[in-house]
């Protein structure tokens, strides 16, 4: 246990900003199953409603992750790694489609 007051302070603010790190690395992963379970679907029955909504997790991932990388929660290479696999899979269902 922390002996000094500053020290103490410093513990308080490293589980606050645990806590807040954790919640945004949960919603970036939660995000990310939402969107691969929506290109399975898509891939199953391409349709264009489909699309826009595969579209739309897509997005919403992306803020999130790009969130995360602007608040230090993820390394900017972790963040564009992440990117990159979503956007990897759903490139090849797009370019048969067409």
């Amino acid at each position: 246990m922390a002996n000094t007051k500053s020290a103490l302070k410093r513990a308080e603010i490293a589980e606050r900003n645990r806590l807040r790190n954790k919640a945004y690395k949960s919603a970036v992963k939660t995000l990310m199953k939402k969107y691969f379970n929506a290109v399975t679907v898509y891939a199953a029955n391409p349709t264009p409603e489909l699309k826009q909504e595969v579209q739309s997790k897509l997005s919403e991932a992306y803020s999130k992750i790009d969130k995360a990388v602007k608040r230090g929660v993820l390394h900017p290479n972790n963040g564009a790694r992440k990117k990159s696999k979503l956007a990897g899979r759903l490139k090849p269902l797009t370019q048969t489609a067409e």
